[in-house]
């Protein structure tokens, strides 16, 4: 059974880190995120360390679509 580890930046869940030979695989779920997806790290402070630089730099833009896509469509638009 392959371990991994939860990625949360401010309490938000990001992704996750899973256990690939002697590396770390990120696995990303937020949208400012996908660039790193599937990225290998020697080490999982290393992962953390990536996850929370990308996702502090991420546009605007790019949070609002990840805040937006379990919206329901307005019905009187």
């Amino acid at each position: 059974m392959k371990q991994s580890h939860v990625i949360e930046i401010d309490g938000i869940f990001v992704g996750a880190a899973a256990r690939y030979g002697d590396s770390y695989r990120f696995v990303g779920v937020d949208s400012r995120l996908m660039e790193m997806d599937g990225q290998l790290f020697a080490r999982l402070s290393e992962v953390r360390e990536a996850a929370s630089r990308t996702y502090r730099r991420a546009p605007f833009a790019a949070a609002a679509k990840t805040l937006n896509r379990g919206a329901l469509p307005n019905a009187n638009a």
